[in-house]
């Protein structure tokens, strides 16, 4: 069954080449777990796999068009999924609109268990992106994995 969740708009302090730049390269979001904790990562320019507690997802990049919108889609996952970045101009110059969309084909019964943490996960990544960009820390963040970058 196939699901669609739209995250928040959000206003990023960033042009959006800038943030996209940060978006575009796998090894990026590598570099943001923190060493030693229950989650491994391995990256590549388009591939990110994850293994949490023998729980393995893994996600390439399906297209990339420059400064304004990159798609991911699974690649070895439970179930097949896609995540659509947008990289927007603002309103206000030297910003950024931002958002997420995720489409993913889940049964009725994970849709009941994960639809609404899909939901407040998407929301949440934004709001997180534009709590950094105006140099507050996301909360729920540890500040030392921001050391890594």
């Amino acid at each position: 069954m196939a699901a669609k969740y739209t995250s928040k708009h959000g206003v990023v302090s960033k042009r959006p080449d800038e943030l996209y730049m940060g978006f575009v390269d796998m090894r990026n979001f590598k570099q943001m777990i923190p060493d030693g904790g229950k989650i491994r990562v391995d990256a590549d320019y388009d591939t990110l796999n994850a293994n949490v507690e023998n729980f393995n997802i893994g996600v390439k990049v399906a297209g990339r068009v420059p400064y304004s919108l990159i798609q991911l889609q699974d690649n070895g996952a439970p179930f097949h999924f896609g995540v659509s970045a947008h990289f927007d101009q603002a309103a206000e110059p030297g910003k950024t609109d931002f958002w997420l969309e995720v489409d993913a084909d889940l049964n009725l019964m994970m849709k009941v268990m994960l639809g609404s943490k899909l939901q407040e996960g998407i929301d949440k990544v934004v709001d997180g992106l534009v709590a950094a960009s105006e140099g507050r820390m996301p909360e729920g963040v540890d500040p030392s994995i921001f050391d890594k970058v």
